[in-house]
């Protein structure tokens, strides 16, 4: 890739790429974000385990419907809460042990919960779980971005949003037969003993990228890489003044919404199809996947076809802002004409459309808030921002519940809650086609520095 190739108003990934495109080895560069794809994928599952096991577990312990929902709100509020950590881990540990100590944490936190199961080590365990999952996407995202620059960073950032989508289409069902076949403890010492086969995998095989500061300040000067520059070129700046720029703040409201839209399709879905629209048990778990697929789909898609598009010179505006934008507009538009569709079938294929579309808002967003900061404060900057997306996942569930519970029928309140979220988010990304401008605030925040 030549710097011919480039937008001419990205002149330091320009001058970078003619340097440092024949340094970077595309085959180990995918090996190793696919070893930061597995480490999502048992991330999620981990995440999602709770809804699986949630009957035979409510069973055993007499738990009520609302002790199991107060479990998964705590949750997110130790994930929010973790997700600051993210930058002061990045800055005292390097990528590789960062992510040893979060998965080992995973790994054992839940197993209290098998030798000692109450509620009270149900709650304890899945809010330290939370903790340490907190910190993990930006750091995963630090390291996948460490072998990729800025301009292709779509396709990548694609397949991590993905990995939660692989979870639910290929993990979530073995969870589940696991579950039905051996109890919901094994479920648990299942995801210990995946979280222990990557952790093997990941000492064995792991190397940071040449796109970190770390990288360029041992590098020879000579051997610069692709959309880095020595540390002294690119000093640290102001974090308020990423945190405050107009990008960060619009885009940060824009995925929340989404986010919150995620964690409602992941919580109630399923009721949603059986529920709302008539399907039995076994047809709504089922459709539960068809969102995931079309999600997964659109945002493999997206990422490959955008990352072309910046390389043959579009500006990061028009592709991780205008493109994304429009995708969750036209979910908005879906979601808000749901309780006016009379046919299930009907239904399931515009939510699984319209969700899939504002799925493509995630690695798209997630990489124009990266170019924001210069290299060495990619993980705090991406722990913030993703800390405060997830906030929509710590209100969203909890108000779909008290909407159904206070509709005329549980039909309608599921579609209220649908069309608000839709409302909202199409109303986000109004406001971010507005206010957000990844080149601009990115050439603001650096004369600032």
């Amino acid at each position: 890739m030549t710097s011919g190739n480039l937008a001419p108003d990205r002149p330091h990934v320009a001058a970078a790429s003619a340097q440092a495109a024949p340094l970077v080895n595309a085959k180990r560069a995918w090996g190793m974000t696919g070893l930061v794809v597995f480490l999502y994928v048992v991330n999620y599952a981990d995440k999602a385990v709770l809804g699986i096991i949630a009957q035979p577990l409510a069973r055993e312990l007499g738990l009520t419907s609302a002790q199991i929902g107060m479990v998964g709100s705590l949750f997110f509020l130790t994930f929010v809460v973790g997700g600051f950590l993210a930058g002061p881990m990045a800055k005292y540990m390097s990528l590789r042990w960062a992510l040893v100590v979060l998965a080992v944490a995973w790994s054992l936190v839940m197993l209290p919960l098998v030798i000692a199961a109450s509620l009270t080590m149900l709650l304890v365990s899945r809010m330290l779980l939370g903790f340490f999952e907190g910190p993990s996407s930006a750091l995963m995202h630090t390291a996948v971005y460490s072998w990729h620059p800025p301009a292709k960073r779509g396709l990548p950032g694609a397949l991590l949003a993905g990995s939660a989508s692989v979870a639910k289409i290929a993990l979530a069902p073995v969870l589940a037969f696991v579950t039905v076949e051996f109890g919901w403890r094994a479920a648990i010492l299942s995801l210990s003993g995946l979280g222990a086969l990557w952790l093997m995998c990941w000492l064995l095989g792991w190397v940071e990228g040449p796109f970190t500061a770390k990288a360029a300040k041992a590098a020879p000067a000579d051997e610069a890489v692709e959309g880095q520059v020595p540390k002294h070129a690119e000093p640290n700046v102001p974090l308020r003044r990423i945190f405050l720029s107009r990008t960060f703040l619009s885009c940060t409201f824009l995925l929340m919404s989404v986010y919150a839209l995620t964690t409602v399709v992941l919580t109630w879905l399923p009721s949603y199809f059986e529920v709302g629209l008539g399907y039995s048990a076994l047809q709504a778990g089922s459709l539960f996947a068809v969102p995931s697929v079309v999600g997964l789909a659109l945002m493999i898609v997206s990422g490959a076809v955008t990352d072309r598009m910046i390389q043959r010179g579009a500006t990061s505006r028009v592709v991780r802002i205008i493109v994304p934008c429009a995708g969750v507009i036209f979910c908005g538009g879906v979601l808000a004409s749901l309780p006016v569709i009379g046919t299930p079938a009907l239904v399931v294929g515009l939510l699984s459309l319209g969700y899939g579309f504002a799925a493509i808002v995630f690695p798209l967003v997630n990489a124009a808030i990266s170019e924001l900061c210069p290299p060495q404060q990619t993980a705090h900057t991406m722990g913030v921002f993703l800390a405060l997306v997830a906030v929509g996942g710590l209100i969203a569930p909890y108000a779909t519940g008290v909407i159904v519970d206070n509709a005329a029928t549980k039909a309608d309140g599921y579609a209220l809650a649908f069309q608000s979220i839709g409302i909202i988010s199409a109303i986000a990304a109004v406001a971010v086609l507005l206010l957000a401008n990844p080149d601009r605030d990115r050439a603001r925040i650096r004369a600032a520095a």
